[in-house]
């Protein structure tokens, strides 16, 4: 289990190491990348059934990981930050997040976190922000983004997006689900976001 576990992150750097992105170069070179592993219990949740569509989906670069993860997801935990009180059932049975490192994840690190989201098709992840700064790399496209007080925009698979401390942002998925490639640092690694947004 433990090879296993370590593939999941060796699959992990090696699609980050594909980037040129300056922004993303100063998060993953700040990474101590000698992690210990963390026993935590395999969870899935209804949005697991998203990730072969997503795999389908995946950029080339990205398919690799992504099919590697769709392949295992009832060996990871995955995980849901918000309730159905918070934004309706249908949004929790098509939201998850799987941390593969940081102060939850199936490897220990205090410093910064890193994992994946998935978000089933026609889903408005409303206005949001938190402390820690944020990456995120779409591995699907075809989402709509908005930053601070911009309009939204699709972005493509493989398109890194930066997100400051503190600063608002918002998805909104079209006809198809997204998976995303999240890093956090400098901050709360497993803090709630403050929710500025609706979904209307």
């Amino acid at each position: 289990m433990t090879i296993f576990f370590e593939e999941l992150l060796d699959q992990f750097r090696v699609f980050l190491a594909t980037f040129e992105d300056e922004r993303l170069r100063n998060f993953t070179a700040s990474c101590d990348w000698a992690m210990s592993p963390r026993a935590v219990e395999p969870h899935e949740l209804p949005s697991s059934s998203l990730l072969d569509r997503t795999a389908e989906l995946a950029t080339a670069t990205a398919r690799p990981l992504a099919k590697f993860v769709a392949d295992h997801r009832s060996e990871l935990r995955w995980g849901q930050t918000y309730t159905a009180a918070d934004f309706g059932q249908h949004f929790i049975d098509n939201y998850g997040w799987l941390e593969v490192f940081g102060t939850r994840g199936h490897f220990e690190n205090d410093a910064m976190a890193g994992g994946l989201l998935v978000l089933g098709p026609n889903i408005v992840y409303p206005d949001h922000h938190h402390e820690a700064e944020e990456i995120y790399i779409p591995l699907t496209g075809g989402t709509e983004w908005r930053k601070g007080e911009g309009e939204f925009v699709i972005r493509e698979g493989g398109e890194v997006i930066h997100h400051p401390s503190n600063v608002n942002h918002a998805m909104k998925t079209g006809d198809e689900p997204l998976l995303a490639l999240y890093l956090w640092r400098g901050g709360p690694l497993a803090a709630r976001s403050t929710i500025t947004g609706g979904q209307g």
